[in-house]
Parts: structure tokens; sequence; C-alpha cells
């Protein structure tokens, strides 16, 4: 039975046991807690009941995971709105930056990486400018833009712009150069050589980057909103924590994880679509 199953096949039986045991054992070392229904408005009040429930078990974040997906688009107030909306407002700042990034990353990569001159000159500063954290420019970002929404769209453009440029630069310059002498042969100009021979051969490479850009805005974003707050998977979750409830932080976090895992699955399609054999 196990001969006639193919490897992808073995590894999705594989990972759903493990997921089973992992659930299984998490329910079980949580020991037993008394009922929000049970506690006194004292306790309500002071968050006692979750300091003594501790960490939820899975059972609550599914039941907690059921409520919330199966109206995610609410809106009761400012505070108050469906899962589908904070995700919904996380990604339209990602993709807001993140494309935004692409628009001058990729160009930008295609100069650096067909010309030495203009790798010499911006080196200098992509090396002082890559290694900060995206955070950091936060502080700078509201003190300027004065718009919290804003100010978290630059802060994905500038965490999204590094691995593109790098990666767009690297695949161009590798690109080779009997490639691009054959297109000089036949008397291709040069934006008709960048389109029809570096672009498609540097394409993977590029892809890449780009999926690298969008896993690391999805994680930077989390904590913009957190600063930031108002709305969005991040707020969400500091939020919640203020609410002092553990079960809805599980969740969200899980949400967190699923979002990202599918970004990066629809990258990851793209990569094959470009992929070529050399």
């Amino acid at each position: 039975m196990t001969g006639n199953l193919s490897i992808n096949q073995r590894a999705a039986i594989l990972s759903i046991l493990m997921l089973i045991c992992g659930l299984v054992i998490w329910e079980a070392a949580i020991p037993a807690q008394k009922a929000a229904s049970d506690l006194t408005e004292y306790e309500r009040l002071m968050g006692l009941g979750q300091e003594r429930a501790g960490v939820p078990p899975p059972s609550d974040v599914l039941a907690k995971a059921w409520e919330q997906l199966s109206n995610p688009f609410y809106d009761a107030g400012p505070n108050d709105k469906g899962i589908g909306i904070q995700i919904g407002y996380s990604i339209y700042r990602v993709l807001t930056g993140y494309f935004l990034a692409a628009l001058v990353a990729i160009p930008l990569g295609f100069l650096i990486g067909m010309s030495q001159v203009a790798y010499k000159a911006f080196n200098p500063f992509i090396q002082v400018l890559r290694p900060i954290s995206p955070l950091a420019w936060m502080p700078l970002a509201l003190f300027v833009i004065q718009d919290s929404e804003a100010s978290a769209i630059f802060v994905i453009f500038i965490c999204s712009i590094w691995p593109m440029l790098i990666n767009t630069a690297f695949g161009v310059a590798g690109v080779r150069s009997d490639w691009v002498n054959v297109a000089r042969t036949h008397e291709l100009g040069s934006l008709r050589t960048a389109f029809t021979v570096i672009l498609p051969a540097a394409a993977p490479t590029i892809i890449t980057g780009m999926r690298i850009s969008i896993g690391i805005a999805w994680l930077v974003i989390v904590a913009a909103e957190m600063l930031v707050g108002g709305t969005g998977i991040g707020y969400y979750v500091w939020n919640e924590w203020n609410n002092l409830d553990l079960t809805s932080v599980i969740f969200s976090i899980l949400m967190i994880g699923v979002v990202g895992m599918l970004l990066d699955a629809a990258f990851s399609v793209l990569q094959r679509a470009v992929a070529y054999a050399e």
C-alpha cells in the first residue's frame, strides 16, 4: 500500500499525523480550566481567570476559529471588526507597499546588473540602508508623513525593496554573455534586448527576490500595525492581548501563518511558471 503512494501523498499523510499528535498532546497537557461563566465579576475584570487558565487548549482555539470564520466580515465599530476585515486591511497595506517597491527595485536592479558603474555608485548606499530594521524607520515616517496608514505602507516599501533589488541585479548580471551577443548580432536595440533576452533569463531570480520580499513584508506588517494601531491583523493581536483573550491571540497567530503560507504559495506557482531548463 505504501509503495503505491507518491512522495507527496506520503508527506501529506505524515504531516496530518504529526498535526493530530501535536493537537492531542497539546489538549492533554492543558489542565481543566474554570469556565468563564463560573468566574466572579471581579475575577473577570482583573483577568484572574486567564491567569489561572493559562494557555487555552486547541478545542477552545478551534471553537474561536469557527466563531470568527463563520462571520469574518462583520463590523461592529472601530475596535470590533471581523478577522476577514482585519486581514484585508493588512493585505492592502502589504500589497501597496510591495508593488511600490517593485516599481523602484526591478528597474533599478536592471540598471545595476547591466552597468558596473551603476553597481559601484549604488552599492555603498545599498550596504548602509539594507541592514537597517524596517521598524527603525517607523518613528521618522510618522513624524514626516504624519499619517499612520501611509507610514505603515512606507515601512513595507522599505523592507520589500532590498531583496527584489539585489536579486534582480544578480539575475541580470548572471545572464549568459553569449545570449546577449546573439541579440547584438541580430542588431536588437538595448530595450528589446532587455525585454526579449535578459528579462526571461533573469525572471526566475527576480521572482525569487519577490518571493523573499513578500514574506518579509508580511512579517513586518504585523509589528507595524501593533505600533500604529487602528486596524489590521497586527492590531487585532495586540488588542486581544490587551483584552487578555489568549484564545483569540493564538487563533490570530495561526491566521497570520496561514495567510503567509498562501502568499508564499502564490509566488511558488509563479516561480515554477517562469522557470526554464538550461
